[in-house]
């Protein structure tokens, strides 16, 4: 187990881009896939990107495909996510989660990160867009 810490989220304005970070104690972020998921008002939580242990994988929402970037430092124990050209639906609350597994190549699809993945959540990070 170890614990997580997001941190970064504020309010901004569209267009703007943010960066999230998730801070990794207790082990090391080494043994662990990292992923990002977003929970809106009224909606369920759901998939936002995610990165293989060593950080030469990654895997994104189709919808946030090539607006945002997931990144890791191991050396710092740190996860980011970076959020460009943020939108209002954007608004939400941003958790990081941990776990050893990650999808081979060919099985990364938004089902897997959200089916039972995730052995370590943090607390959250809210990030609100205005227009």
């Amino acid at each position: 187990q170890v614990t997580l810490i997001e941190s970064g989220g504020t309010s901004v304005q569209a267009g703007d881009f943010l960066i999230l970070s998730c801070t990794i104690s207790g082990g090391s972020s080494r043994s662990y896939a990292m992923a990002w998921f977003r929970q809106a008002p009224g909606k369920e939580r759901e998939f936002a990107a995610a990165i293989n242990w060593s950080g030469d994988t990654t895997y994104y929402a189709d919808d946030l495909k090539g607006r945002f970037a997931i990144s890791r430092d191991n050396a710092k124990n740190t996860v980011d996510l970076q959020m460009n050209s943020l939108k209002p639906e954007d608004t939400a609350v941003y958790f990081c989660a941990a776990d050893t597994r990650f999808c081979g190549p060919a099985y990364c699809s938004t089902s897997y990160f959200e089916d039972d993945w995730g052995d370590n959540w943090g607390q959250g990070t809210q990030v609100t867009v205005t227009s």
